[in-house]
């Protein structure tokens, strides 16, 4: 009789309360990575979240109901992380909207394109939702434009005095030259240093990086971001900041050249997909693309700098098989939607013949190894080849460097210190520089926005 009861009991609760019967979901962080290029707000859980997403207007704002979802502290935590200059989100306001129903209603500053999946665990992390707010036009189409105009006005052209061109009775006279101001999006960080440069003194036998009278424009890649810290240092540095920092200085350095331009395919921490920094850096015709990362090893000891280029036949080590499929990995923990209309883009560069890049981009590569090896130790004295996503661009000659093993504790320090920094941005540029001088850059059609 006692058994009975008690089972009838136990079924009679469970059928009153669902929530015993299907234990609520617990969020266990959320995170909010705001950038021009567009904002990401990443929800974690114990398992996957269910949901619903409803765009309104008149204001501007994006509801999404979370189903089966515990309202948390972690969960209310999400409107206190949205930061006042969020280029495309004004609040986030957050409340039980049914029974174990949770709304997030989304406040706008502007019209947005939404894009929202889950992930699966992966590294450091359980179950995500995560969604991307994106403006209704791509800011870099903004600068894509102003650098076409540019490109069509006779007076930006930027020009650097040679032997060649200049009368032999002002070859010691030093003079200026103004470049026309070009106003890229907010946000971006592919902005042309102006105002007037002054222009060197010639030097006899000294080769002319340009001789075409444009631009070279060099894309900095600097490696992982947002959702992706990539590795981490024994003392806790995170090579997404190191990345960046060095990224920051080598862009600031190659926009001191006269003819040279520095653009980053990141310059915050938000993450972009591998697939999403060749697109950007093929719609801002670059003439370059160096991506700058910091290793990890298992062992404390491994130490050294290496410089990588793109493969189609195989690793041409153990290792750097092994790099490349660790950093192939950025996308599962960055977090990349496997709807995302890139994804088909990038498919297409990758079925293209690669040959002469990759033949270009070991030049690029052997130039600044050498320079590097200046300043610290090579993990190996030679170019290393492997399949590298990121360097999977069909026409720009692009190279992976390693600054060093962030998870050696000397290499860490010295990768978090300015006056080591400047010596290592020195020596990449010092390869770009002979690169340059016996492979000219050649001239590029019109920038086509992709």
């Amino acid at each position: 009789m006692f058994r009975t009861l008690s089972k009838f009991l136990i079924l009679t609760t469970l059928i009153l309360s669902p929530a015993l019967a299907n234990p609520l979901v617990s969020i266990i962080a959320t995170r909010v990575w705001p950038a021009a290029d567009y904002t990401r707000i990443t929800i974690e859980a114990s398992s996957e979240i269910s949901q619903k997403m409803l765009i309104l207007k008149d204001p501007d704002r994006l509801v999404l109901d979370l189903e089966g979802v515990d309202l948390n502290a972690n969960l209310k935590s999400l409107a206190s992380a949205i930061s006042p200059n969020d280029p495309y989100i004004k609040q986030i306001r957050i409340a039980n909207f049914k029974p174990n129903v949770v709304r997030l209603v989304i406040d706008l500053k502007t019209q947005i394109k939404p894009n929202i999946f889950v992930l699966q665990p992966a590294g450091q992390y359980q179950h995500r939702l995560v969604l991307d707010v994106y403006p209704m036009q791509d800011p870099i189409s903004t600068v894509i434009e102003n650098l076409n105009k540019t490109a069509e006005s006779p007076q930006a052209v930027e020009t650097k005095p040679t032997l060649e061109n200049k009368p032999q009775e002002e070859k010691t006279i030093e003079s200026t030259q103004v470049v026309t101001e070009v106003k890229p999006a907010e946000g971006l960080s592919s902005e042309i240093p102006l105002a007037e440069k002054p222009i060197e003194k010639p030097i006899i036998n000294k080769p002319a990086i340009n001789k075409l009278g444009r631009l070279i424009t060099i894309a900095i890649d600097a490696g992982h971001g947002g959702e992706d810290p990539g590795a981490q240092g024994a003392n806790g540095s995170h090579e997404k900041d190191i990345t960046l920092g060095i990224a920051k200085k080598l862009k600031e350095r190659i926009d001191a050249e006269a003819n040279m331009r520095g653009i980053l395919t990141r310059d915050g921490d938000y993450f972009i997909p591998l697939h999403g920094r060749v697109v950007k850096a093929r719609n801002m015709q670059a003439d370059l693309f160096i991506s700058i990362h910091a290793d990890a090893f298992v062992r404390p000891d491994a130490r050294g700098s290496s410089v990588f280029a793109l493969s189609e036949k195989g690793a041409t080590s153990a290792s750097a098989r092994y790099l490349a499929k660790k950093e192939n990995e950025s996308d599962l923990i960055g977090g990349v939607s496997l709807d995302d209309k890139d994804a088909n883009l990038a498919r297409t560069l990758l079925d293209l013949s690669q040959t002469a890049t990759i033949n270009d981009s070991l030049k690029l590569g052997k130039a600044v190894l050498t320079r590097i090896g200046e300043i610290n130790t090579l993990h190996k004295g030679s170019v290393e080849q492997a399949g590298f996503a990121v360097l999977k661009s069909p026409d720009i000659p692009s190279i992976l460097v390693e600054t060093a093993f962030i998870s050696n504790p000397e290499e860490e320090r010295r990768l978090n210190d300015d006056s080591y920094r400047e010596k290592l941005v020195e020596a990449i540029m010092m390869g770009v520089k002979k690169y340059f001088s016996s492979n000219p850059a050649l001239a590029k059609p019109k920038i086509i926005n992709e």
